[in-house]
């Protein structure tokens, strides 16, 4: 029973799955019974609008047209709509829910721990790398739009002084754990998969980079690089949007694809095959992220948990940040608009210096292998979320191409955290860091002050004097204490360790420590 309803399930995913086929080289028209069928079934739920000017359209057009609207399930996908839009009541009886922060079994702050427990994560965390069953998966599927470039967002170039891109940042504190594990245990050749969740316009320009940059120093055959869904436009009246006359107007399917993906792109039997048990997922857009850290990969499985998070301080009650906490008793996250100014601004009864409600969500997160085996049993009951989008569309009736200039439609997408509430408490956990040390968001074009380039260059770079005065060194700048911070290798220093080639001496900013000389 468990293996049909799995296959049951495998086969809707991939009914949602709508990543291009390759073309043969002489594309042939879909025979009219083949026709007939597909025709029919989109009639049946109302979307036979979809093919409103095939008979106008070219061999290959139509063929490219069938093969899409054959990989989607009309019925599934009207029900998905009628749900988005249509969400379930709540069942509390009217009542506000019951919001709590996460009880302290199931929590551990970098910032009050005691350094002995932080090292014995560390240790353990790195044993696993030793063993081959760590692994990372980075989120990777935006552009950057609004920092004013088309390309990968981890492609973009945050203006260090070694022009480095997040990817290669990124790669490179891969490398530096695969490093740290080898010496401490002897081996050689320690891999930790990096696994490359993409969307579909940035699939391409990804792999490309890697490729121009010889996977930054790792394997090519230890980087996968797969793409997330997508899911067809809607309009406001719940019809399939046409982005042209010939093809189906299609967006990614929200960070909460990432489960789907696993399973279609082949990512979860890659990391069965290598042994993987433990996962590190992130997104690119954090210059400061600790990629496969093995303090958090430490901590999680001490505690035995299939899911875990880190979360920073809130700066204070009006960040607009959403806050993982207890929502009727179930780990879940709450968005800053969802919570009434009383709950945001009430302090904690220990620590009345504090806020009651402060772990901010940085989608950073950790998964237990076996809770990823067990992919099929939810991910068809996660909810997909709307969001209303001014969308290009052509127009079934007139054929005339349209740029709405308010919302005309929403696309839907899933949210990675939708999967929390249906853990038991006891099988999720929550690692508190340091902002300063481990979240830098890049979503602002330079200038803006806030999440843009000049802050995430910012923040690296007065990271690095911190971990220079610490091992004894002295930095100055060339226009002043605000003009000092020097950027170090993740080649050299993943956390601030192994910079004793530093004490004593002086470092003049703008620098790069790039290698112990």
């Amino acid at each position: 029973m468990a293996a049909a309803v799995k296959d049951t399930v495998n086969n809707l995913l991939e009914k949602l799955d709508l990543t291009a086929k390759p073309e043969s080289a002489a594309p042939t028209e879909p025979s009219e019974q083949e026709l007939k069928v597909l025709r029919d079934s989109y009639a049946k739920e109302g979307q036979e609008h979809v093919f409103a000017f095939y008979d106008e359209i070219s061999v290959s057009e139509k063929r490219s047209l069938y093969e899409t609207l054959s990989a989607i399930n009309p019925e599934r996908l009207n029900e998905i709509i009628h749900k988005a839009l249509n969400p379930a009541k709540s069942t509390d009886n009217g009542e506000e829910p019951k919001l709590e922060p996460l009880p302290e079994s199931s929590t551990a702050s970098i910032l009050d721990s005691k350094g002995t427990d932080v090292e014995r994560w560390y240790s353990l965390g790195l044993d696993f790398v030793i063993k081959g069953q760590a692994a990372v998966v980075l989120m990777a599927g935006g552009q950057g739009t609004r920092l004013g470039s088309s390309a990968p967002k981890g492609c973009f170039d945050i203006g260090l002084p070694s022009q480095k891109s997040l990817f290669q940042i990124q790669a490179e504190r891969i490398c530096k754990v695969q490093q740290l594990a080898e010496k401490k245990s002897g081996k050689k050749n320690i891999v930790i998969p990096w696994y490359v969740m993409t969307s579909g316009p940035t699939r391409g320009p990804t792999e490309r980079f890697f490729q121009e940059h010889d996977y930054f120093g790792l394997k090519k055959d230890d980087i996968v690089i797969f793409e997330q869904g997508v899911l067809p436009c809607i309009s406001n009246e719940g019809k399939i949007l046409l982005e042209t006359k010939s093809k189906v107007a299609v967006a990614p399917d929200g960070n909460g694809g990432i489960y789907q993906a696993l399973l279609t792109s082949g990512v979860r039997t890659d990391m069965q095959k290598r042994g993987i048990q433990h996962i590190h997922a992130y997104c690119v857009d954090n210059c400061l992220v600790k990629v496969a850290d093995p303090a958090f990969i430490g901590f999680a499985a001490s505690k035995d948990v299939d899911v875990a998070t880190k979360v920073v301080r809130k700066r204070s009650a009006k960040e607009s940040v959403g806050l993982i906490l207890l929502k009727n008793g179930k780990p879940d996250v709450v968005e800053y608009s969802e919570i009434d100014a009383d709950t945001a601004e009430a302090k904690d009864l220990h620590q009345p210096e504090i806020l009651k409600f402060r772990a901010a969500n940085i989608v950073n997160h950790y998964y237990s292998f076996r809770f990823l085996e067990t992919i099929e049993d939810w991910c068809y009951e996660l909810p997909h979320h709307v969001a209303r989008k001014k969308i290009p569309y052509v127009d079934t009736k007139t054929g005339q191409a349209t740029k709405p200039e308010k919302p005309n439609g929403i696309k839907l997408e899933q949210f990675v955290f939708d999967v929390f509430p249906r853990l038991e408490l006891d099988k999720f956990a929550c690692m508190e860091v340091k902002r300063e040390d481990e979240f830098s968001p890049l979503k602002n074009a330079k200038g803006t002050g806030e999440d843009d380039p000049d802050t995430s260059k910012k923040d690296i770079l007065n990271q690095g004097k911190r971990w220079i005065q610490n091992a004894g060194g002295i930095v100055v700048g060339e226009s002043g204490p605000e003009d000092s911070g020097v950027e170090i290798s993740p080649l050299i220093s993943y956390g601030g360790e192994g910079l004793e080639f530093l004490n004593g001496r002086t470092i003049k900013s703008p620098a790069v420590i790039e290698k112990e000389d």
